[in-house]
């Protein structure tokens, strides 16, 4: 599979695209790597580092990784000051298509739609021009290859800016559910990602905590990457 295929509480849209994400989940399951949109708490739990940096700050340079419909878009949009910018990458062009209307029509994503750029591209080919404060990925890592993963990580890797935060997630019980319905095969991939996380996570001080609503449920690592791991990256 190619990787091109791969806090305020604004108000929620009166149509959630629900329709059209399903359609997705069932047509390119392998890179949507969901069965619904990630929920509430689980957005709120990734857009956490935004959350945390209340009070008088520095203008922040936020990407999101993986959008999809925009569950965690919107709650990255109402937590954006009036000086960031939230960059939304995207490779599948009919999320992108939502997400361009979304900026029109939500409520939460139109009063920060000056603030919000959507790139149509893979996180691996897009062309970054400045560092990331904050990098959230909502990419489904274990329906991934694990050199795919690895690409991805040293990806986010070098455009975090020195001592910035990065978010992902992982949802809970897939293993068994891949080991019984792919096989040995598909089990041995699975347990590499999931252990190539985690050797990640251990390398740069993560933690983790569980998000129990949310379907599935998901377990969520924060990052904030050293100074001089970032600069490191950089330098790769």
């Amino acid at each position: 599979m190619d990787l091109k295929q791969a806090n305020s509480r604004s108000p929620q849209p009166t149509s959630a695209p629900w329709p059209a994400f399903l359609r997705e989940a069932a047509r390119t399951f392998r890179t949507t790597g969901a069965v619904a949109p990630s929920s509430r708490r689980l957005a709120e739990r990734l857009a956490a580092p935004l959350a945390a940096t209340g009070g008088p700050r520095r203008p922040l340079a936020v990407l999101e990784a993986g959008a999809g419909t925009g569950p965690v878009t919107r709650v990255l949009a109402g937590a954006v000051g009036p000086a960031d910018r939230l960059d939304v990458v995207e490779i599948n062009p009919r999320f992108v298509e939502i997400l361009h209307g979304a900026l029109r029509t939500d409520p939460a994503l139109s009063a920060a739609a000056d603030r919000i750029r959507i790139i149509p591209e893979s996180i691996t080919e897009m062309r970054v021009d400045h560092g990331y404060d904050v990098i959230v990925s909502c990419l489904p890592f274990t329906n991934f290859e694990p050199e795919q993963v690895r690409t991805i990580l040293d990806r986010y890797l070098s455009v975090l800016v020195p001592g910035g935060h990065l978010t992902f997630f992982a949802y809970l019980g897939t293993h068994a559910t891949r080991s019984l319905v792919g096989g040995r095969g598909e089990a041995a991939r699975h347990r590499e990602v999931t252990d190539l996380l985690e050797d990640f996570t251990r390398r740069h001080a993560g933690r983790a905590s569980v998000v129990w609503r949310n379907l599935p449920p998901a377990r969520v690592w924060h990052l904030r990457v050293p100074r001089h791991a970032a600069r490191a990256a950089d330098a790769a």
